[in-house]
């Protein structure tokens, strides 16, 4: 690798009068650092984000919820910041500033005005690269991080989700919550975060997105000062690429049930899914869409619309490196559970038998194509883009190339998927009052 890195331009995307809109580079550093721009016409905000590869599915039972608790740590302060100078830092220039872990990856990220980047990219290279993660902090924030699992407690729709993922992947990190349990935060030692700090905030676990009224030479410059600290670009290495697969890891059908005295019953029915590379899965989100994305969808008009079983009804599609799950939550009345799930399951037996139609398939490839184009009108959606392709995917594609694949999309690739998933034996978690 060259002493300053490696850049290579990805895409440019040009209007009708040959103007460049849209430009994305991207740089690797000696350090195997990942920085990958989008140059966006007509803006004034840049947004940024620090892509961590590491998640709860990294975490042994006796580090369970650590990936979480390290991203609420890393805003508490460093060496030349406290938590309160991290926080005026962004709010002195209007920026929104934030974070969010996921079973497969962790992100710190702002949004700011073009001309405020540069702070920006300083304050998440401090944070990520120099937190000093003193026992007093650590102290405070795991009460506060009790109190945030004691909030999704209380909320039936996080605990059912929860008892889904339990139900499908076990005592497995895939089938544990992200956040711990009171247990495993109240277990967790400094000494046990500050060695998953290290072992997995290495400069070629991460990416770097940058997305806006920016310049790619401009932001890499910046990122290699702020990201120097303490000598954490030293050295050379090849990025860490995240795992592939296309084939998902088995699921376990049946039933979990958590009886709780509330006024609704929640559940979720589904089977196992998709990988994230799997090529079927854009005709998954055209099955997902018409099964259950939106109010014109079978299962808001039949659950919903047509016998007023429930207010809540939507399908969802899951996909993680190596599996994924496909289900359907509704939200109902107690003395209407057993009316919604023979629906429910009705409408799945019908779509795996006879697919969708020629409209369905139309209506859903429209809403797919309107949501993702609406969705990246902003730097923060198209910093999130190229920041997860990068991380995650082996390519990125233009919007224009993800088009063309939804469109691509028929009607016998959505039937022979239906019938391939909802046939299978089906995983079923409920949150309620006993009957």
């Amino acid at each position: 690798m060259q002493k300053n890195g490696t850049t290579r331009t990805l895409h440019t995307v040009k209007d009708a009068e040959g103007a460049v809109t849209s430009r994305v580079r991207r740089t690797v550093l000696p350090s195997g650092l990942r920085v990958v721009t989008e140059q966006m016409a007509g803006t004034r905000s840049a947004s940024i984000g620090v892509w961590v590869n590491v998640g709860s599915r990294d975490e042994t039972p006796a580090l369970h919820g650590c990936s979480h608790f390290l991203e609420h740590l890393l805003f508490k302060g460093t060496p030349e910041r406290s938590a309160m100078d991290i926080s005026i830092a962004l709010d002195a220039v209007g920026g929104e500033f934030n974070a969010f872990t996921t079973k497969e990856y962790t992100v710190f990220h702002a949004r700011v005005l073009d001309e405020d980047l540069a702070t920006a990219v300083d304050v998440l290279g401090d944070m990520v690269t120099a937190s000093t993660l003193t026992e007093a902090d650590v102290e405070a924030e795991r009460d506060v991080i009790l109190d945030e699992i004691a909030m999704h407690d209380d909320d039936p729709d996080d605990v059912v989700h929860n008892l889904f993922a339990h139900q499908a992947w076990g005592d497995t990190p895939l089938g544990r919550p992200i956040a711990g349990t009171d247990d495993s935060i109240r277990a967790l030692t400094r000494d046990q975060i500050h060695r998953f700090y290290r072992r997995h905030y290495r400069p070629d676990n991460m990416v770097v997105s940058v997305a806006g009224n920016i310049d790619h030479a401009t932001v890499v410059g910046q990122v290699r000062q702020a990201f120097a600290r303490s000598g954490f670009l030293d050295g050379e290495a090849e990025p860490t690429l995240s795992e592939q697969s296309e084939k998902a890891r088995r699921v376990h059908p049946g039933e979990a049930r958590t009886v709780r005295p509330q006024e609704q019953v929640n559940l979720v029915l589904g089977v196992k899914g998709l990988t994230r590379t799997d090529p079927r899965r854009y005709a998954l989100g055209v099955l997902n869409t018409a099964l259950g994305g939106g109010t014109s969808s079978r299962l808001f008009q039949e659950v919903r619309e047509l016998r007023g079983l429930a207010y809540s009804v939507y399908s969802f599609a899951t996909h993680h490196a190596d599996a994924g799950v496909v289900g359907v939550s509704v939200g109902c009345l107690p003395n209407k559970y057993d009316a919604v799930l023979e629906t429910v399951r009705a409408e799945l037996a019908k779509v795996a038998a006879d697919g969708i139609t020629s409209e369905e398939l139309e209506r859903g490839k429209g809403q797919l194509k309107g949501g993702l184009v609406l969705g990246l009108e902003d730097s923060a959606s198209r910093m999130s883009r190229i920041g997860k392709a990068e991380l995650l995917h082996d390519e990125l594609l233009t919007i224009d190339e993800v088009v063309a694949r939804i469109e691509a999309v028929t009607l016998d690739d959505v039937s022979t998927l239906a019938r391939d998933l909802f046939t299978q034996p089906e995983l079923l978690a409920v949150v309620g009052p006993t009957k």
